[in-house]
């Protein structure tokens, strides 16, 4: 019980928020789509329950991913979270179908939603929720990342970095931005509807968030389905852990150097080349300094490290390596 506990508090907190607010959401906006009538309202309230049940997904395949390795599975359970994440993606995309399908039968046939003021309140406190959710996303993203943004800087910020932050960090961030959005749509157009008689934009602004969910679906999908094959870590990552070799007094080169991305962990391979002379004894001890330096990082699960005696012949050139990751 104690060590499930501790998986628990593992878990990704971002997905953990999310999937509360959102079931939150999904059961205010659906008695507000069922009283009302509103077609935009009835798309947000699936986007909700889409979000909920993916976020709850992810948050449990974040706990089994926290997992240690065993003899059985001696790399881990990293990507059981990119497996979870493609169910979460299948999920995403039959609510968008639904939704779609929903704005298209209101284009047909538009329908006037009642109880303006019901929905407006709905729809405002779901805008602050979703972005309220979406902020701790891209600060998550910023913390996982180790990336310094804050203020208007924070949602470029997010962006750039988004590619390198742990996948459930990423489905949320992707998620509440087109949650917040969908929200921000649902609510110009009941208002639009109230006020202009403009009943068309309800199924237009169903349609529009159908989309957005198609577009997450294949975002997330895509990346989630490269981190099941098994992906290079980014330029910047492998920098800083050539940075950490080159810098032993020891080391004269790196003759290979490859470095795994699995989930938000990072799998590193390489072959160092040492100064001359050293003793079979002294060759060990570098070795094992220069694992513990590179172990200190938590998001380094392991390390394997092969000694070679150096040849003179500088082979690691970062300016040329960088731009290829997997060498």
């Amino acid at each position: 019980m104690k060590n499930t506990w501790q998986l628990i508090k593992k878990g990704n907190t971002s997905s953990a928020i999310a999937a509360l607010g959102n079931t939150g959401l999904a059961i205010i906006k659906g008695i507000a789509a069922s009283v009302s009538g509103s077609g935009t309202m009835f798309a947000s309230a699936m986007h909700s329950v889409a979000d909920a049940v993916n976020q709850g997904f992810v948050f449990v395949g974040s706990v089994l991913a926290e997992r240690k390795p065993t003899k059985k599975f001696p790399t881990g359970f990293g990507r059981v979270i990119n497996l979870v994440c493609m169910v979460a993606v299948i999920v995403v995309t039959i609510m968008a179908y639904e939704t779609i399908l929903k704005g298209f039968k209101l284009l047909k046939h538009p329908e006037e939603a009642t109880n303006f003021w019901l929905n407006f309140i709905v729809l405002a406190i779901a805008v602050i929720i979703d972005g309220s959710i979406l902020v701790k996303a891209m600060k998550e993203i910023m913390k996982e990342t180790r990336v310094q943004a804050s203020g208007l800087a924070l949602l470029p910020a997010a962006f750039k970095n988004a590619g390198r932050a742990a996948p459930p960090t990423r489905l949320v961030f992707y998620e509440d931005i087109v949650a917040t959005l969908g929200a921000l749509f649902a609510l110009v157009a009941i208002i639009f509807a109230y006020f202009f008689n403009f009943l068309i934009l309800d199924g237009i602004a169903t349609i529009l968030i159908g989309c957005l969910m198609v577009g997450v679906a294949f975002k997330v999908g895509y990346d989630n389905m490269v981190g099941l094959i098994g992906v290079a870590a980014p330029n910047e990552v492998e920098e800083k852990i050539s940075q950490i070799i080159l810098g032993d007094p020891d080391v004269r080169d790196i003759n290979r150097l490859r470095i795994l991305q699995e989930g938000r962990n990072y799998h590193v391979e390489a072959y160092i080349e040492l100064k001359k002379g050293m003793t079979l004894a002294e060759a060990g001890h570098s070795k094992m300094r220069i694992n513990a330096l590179l172990t200190q990082d938590t998001n380094i699960s392991d390390v394997t490290l092969g000694i070679l005696e150096d040849d003179g012949i500088k082979l690691w050139n970062p300016s040329e390596d960088l731009n290829h990751p997997s060498q």
